[in-house]
């Protein structure tokens, strides 16, 4: 596989993981609203290097890395459950203030953007989803251009999720001053409770 079409194929497969509106999709939206585009494309950003992280796992076939993860589901899954409880029980509780919220600087972006990388890090299934698709791909470990395809085809993965997250929260941002503090009160609980949701069916299939 030429390295152009790797790369093409990595921005589209970087799209279609990020584009479906999970929790850290509504995370970033509810962030984008509350506290600015930057903040919202920061956690969009730490979704799309944890990606690139399992991309890199599964493309590089580091079989050890890769089995420790899989073999630690249940601490992770448990680990990832608590945080989105965390998230849903503090975005239900917040209040809107009368104007949306301004940049709080760097201190604030690090903040968005390691929760998200450390939650799409707490799902290691995302491993098996890179693996199959780096297989129908052709991307063998051993072979002798593996190692060059599989990286062009890492970074397609992060560049075509950032691309996503970018478009995400400039689009969100567009509408954000047109949106009422009685607005994002519904926003907050109603992004809470899903947020908790999602923890509460991470916590229960562990059971």
């Amino acid at each position: 596989m030429d390295t152009l079409p790797a790369l093409l194929k990595g921005l589209i497969i970087g799209l279609s993981i990020a584009a479906p509106v999970g929790p850290i999709g509504l995370l970033c939206i509810r962030r984008t609203l509350a506290e600015g585009p930057a903040h919202g494309f920061a956690s969009g950003l730490g979704a799309a290097t944890a990606d690139a992280v399992y991309g890199a796992i599964a493309g590089f076939g580091v079989a050890l890395v890769t089995d420790a993860l899989m073999g630690g589901q249940v601490a992770l899954k448990l680990f990832g459950g608590l945080m989105l409880l965390y998230f849903g029980w503090t975005t239900l509780r917040a209040r809107p203030a009368e104007r949306p919220a301004e940049a709080k600087g760097g201190a604030g972006l690090a903040g968005a953007y390691a929760s998200t990388f450390l939650l799409t890090l707490a799902n290691p299934a995302t491993i098996l989803s890179f693996a199959a698709v780096f297989g129908g791909l052709g991307v063998a470990s051993g072979a002798n251009d593996s190692t060059t395809v599989a990286a062009v085809l890492v970074a397609g993965v992060f560049v075509g999720s950032a691309m996503w997250w970018f478009a995400l929260s400039a689009s969100v941002g567009a509408f954000r001053q047109r949106v009422t503090p009685a607005a994002m009160l519904w926003i907050n609980r109603a992004s809470g409770a899903v947020l908790g949701g999602f923890g509460v069916a991470a916590l229960a299939s562990l059971l």
